[in-house]
């Protein structure tokens, strides 16, 4: 299995701040949580749709060969299109 972690991806979900963000992603509204760990080497990603079922939970973890994704019980396919589709609220300020 590849665990490898699209550049793409990893610009966009840096580019999250740190935090609980409010935002859009396919016509829906979602509280996105990111948080650091091992300084800054792992990073947890929990976006859950507000007022709906849909709940997102990744991991992605910077190491010297690579970035690698590990979603948590879902696709890479999933959470590698929700994160490149976010928009978040602070990004139209």
């Amino acid at each position: 299995m590849n665990d490898a972690a699209p550049d793409s991806f990893v610009r966009a979900l840096t580019a999250l701040p740190i935090g609980t963000t409010m935002g859009c992603f396919d016509g829906r509204r979602y509280a996105v949580s990111k948080t650091l760990h091992a300084a800054g080497k792992s990073v947890k990603l929990v976006p859950e749709e507000t007022g709906g079922r849909d709940y997102i939970s990744l991991n992605l973890y910077i190491l010297a060969s690579g970035s690698r994704l590990y979603p948590c019980e879902m696709s890479r396919s999933k959470v590698i299109r929700f994160v490149e589709g976010f928009e978040s609220d602070q990004s139209a300020a």
